[in-house]
């Protein structure tokens, strides 16, 4: 049987698809309608990724977070680096704890440990690779 968050359709990133962590390449930062069907577009930016159809709707947290990672407020340096997102359980909206995807620098890996795991590019809604705390070296 699915789980009720497999059943809610999404074009953009969420939870369920970044789990504990996962490690992205980006191709760009681009405005895109975040609107229900039918209704007024509201224009969100978003970062888009070369492992991932879906984009990530940025919100303010996020992006002082790509500026603190990147060193720079321009989104054009940001393209070709990668960034780890993932699930953090404390995220809240309007006055309710509901969790969300924060982004972060990937750890620098030390000489003599393994290479990083870079997430499998499936196409999406299946969710990108989900991986351990063990299976991370980022």
């Amino acid at each position: 049987m699915p789980k009720t968050s497999e059943m809610r359709e999404s074009k953009f990133l969420k939870q369920g698809d970044v789990g504990q962590g996962a490690l992205l390449t980006i191709t760009g930062c681009e405005p895109h309608n975040v609107a229900k069907e039918g209704a007024e577009p509201e224009m969100k930016w978003c970062l888009t990724f070369a492992e991932s159809e879906k984009p990530l709707v940025l919100n303010s947290t996020n992006i002082q977070l790509c500026e603190r990672i990147f060193g720079s407020d321009d989104t054009d340096n940001w393209v070709g680096k990668k960034v780890v997102l993932y699930t953090d359980p404390n995220i809240s909206f309007q006055g309710k704890v509901v969790g969300g995807i924060r982004v972060r620098a990937p750890k620098t890996a030390k000489a003599s440990t393994a290479t990083p795991v870079a997430v499998k590019a499936t196409p999406l809604p299946a969710p990108v690779e989900e991986l351990t705390d063990d299976d991370i070296p980022f």
